[in-house]
């Protein structure tokens, strides 16, 4: 079945400015109708669109290469496959589809229609995948051949680490460029503009620095956001007959800046791998930062409870014993409170982790054991430890010799606990931070004493 012209959002091949497309209706969005035409439009990411660059090289019409582009959302991923498409004099057809709504039965019917058209007329196809980790393994490896044979241009665009989100041999095909948020100045540059182009607000309103600063700050990088938040702060101003975007129309217009925090993507494991590394460098300011990006973001409160909870035998132990408890205790106002009142249990005992002396004996300790355990190193219990408390247990020595703690005055005397071929092998190692600088001093007489020396 022919599907032509079933998946375009451009014009037929041949017709001017093809990879960019038919200018946008004048009701699109801000950010829509701004998007780059060409690549002297294009801000930021400046060493991959240096001279000689392979991205560079591509734009300017150089050798078709598959490309998989990665980067934070609003830094120009969708633009400079748009660019890509038109690149070298146009003629190229450009195709977009989105792994959100996609399928094998649509990307196989774009295939085919792109092997058909080059066939015929030798009109080469730019397949533009939105979001391409959200395509399942078969979906990606649906792509392979056409991509080998380059029945297709491919162009893939995702948000994630694409090592963990696509499929190798796809990656292997394909040229993958990592894309920067925007910087301050980039931001500034498109809100200016967007203020002064026809394509734009055509000069309807002017840009108070204020407002222009608010606007930069809350974009983080984001031009898409940046536009955005731009075009409503616009719109209020003017239908309130005014005519300057300010500090106060911007927040009047956004109340909250939307949190680039993915629970299902990487972000998710940078975020909480950041939070639990600030606590653990002691710096409590850091934590509570990313502590409220993952509250903003919506993340499962119990997820950050189980981790403080881990954090706390890791990383403290016993240079602070009070640090467990308080964290199990987090755990439980998570569980009996709920949010949004639990944020307060969750800040209070990542200040206390974070401003707790540190530790990593605890984790030392057992994963020594463990590695020896595994390697074989396990032994027979002694006879004077095995439980004595069954009919013939003494027959057969269990029990016979063993020491009872207690019944000397100190509480500790000499008695061999561990296997024979463990006797002398010390785990835990005690550090000289906070309550465990006593451990250290004790935990040797400990020895001395348990092992008769």
């Amino acid at each position: 079945m022919s599907t032509d012209g079933l998946f375009d959002i451009d014009p037929p091949a041949g017709d001017d400015d093809a990879g960019a497309g038919d200018a946008p209706a004048p009701g699109a969005p801000l950010a829509v109708r701004m998007r780059p035409r060409s690549l002297d439009e294009v801000v930021g990411q400046r060493e991959l669109l240096r001279s000689g660059a392979p991205l560079r090289r591509l734009l300017e019409g150089g050798a078709p290469a598959s490309v998989l582009l990665h980067g934070p959302p609003g830094t120009g991923k969708t633009t400079l496959a748009r660019l890509m498409a038109g690149a070298g004099g146009g003629g190229r057809r450009f195709v977009a589809l989105s792994a959100l709504s996609a399928g094998v039965k649509e990307l196989r019917a774009v295939i085919d229609e792109a092997r058909v058209r080059r066939d015929r007329s030798g009109t080469p196809t730019v397949l533009f995948i939105d979001e391409v980790h959200r395509f399942s393994k078969t979906q990606q490896d649906a792509l392979l051949g056409a991509v080998e044979d380059r029945v297709v241009l491919l162009v893939a665009a995702t948000t994630e680490n694409p090592s963990f989100s696509v499929v190798s041999p796809l990656l292997s095909r394909s040229l993958v460029l990592g894309l920067q948020s925007l910087e301050p100045d980039d931001v500034r540059e498109l809100l200016r503009r967007a203020v002064a182009s026809e394509r734009g607000l055509g000069g309807a309103v002017t840009l108070a620095e204020d407002g222009e600063d608010a606007l930069v700050r809350l974009s983080a990088g984001d031009a898409r956001r940046a536009l955005t938040a731009l075009e409503a702060a616009a719109d209020g101003v003017v239908a309130d007959g005014g005519d300057t975007v300010d500090l106060e129309a911007v927040e009047r217009a956004v109340t909250e800046v939307a949190v680039r925090y993915d629970r299902a993507g990487d972000q998710h494991y940078d975020v909480i791998s950041a939070f639990i590394k600030s606590i653990r460098g002691s710096d409590p300011d850091a934590a509570m930062h990313y502590l409220a990006r993952m509250i903003v973001a919506g993340e499962d409160p119990r997820f950050i409870a189980r981790r403080l909870m881990i954090h706390a035998s890791e990383d403290i132990g016993l240079a602070d014993p009070t640090a467990l408890p308080a964290a199990t205790a987090a755990a439980q106002v998570v569980q009996l409170v709920g949010m949004p009142e639990a944020r307060l249990a969750l800040a209070q005992v990542t200040l206390h982790l974070a401003t707790a002396p540190k530790s990593n004996s605890v984790i030392t300790a057992i994963d020594a054991a463990m590695s020896d355990v595994r390697s074989g190193a396990v032994g027979a219990v002694p006879a004077h430890l095995r439980d004595g408390h069954y009919a013939g247990a003494q027959k057969l020595g269990n029990a016979v010799g063993y020491r009872y703690p207690h019944d000397d005055p100190d509480g500790v005397l000499t008695q061999q606990y561990p296997p024979d071929d463990l006797v002398g092998r010390d785990y835990y190692e005690p550090g000289t931070h906070g309550a465990e600088r006593t451990l250290a001093e004790r935990v040797p007489k400990l020895r001395r004493a348990v092992r008769g020396r």
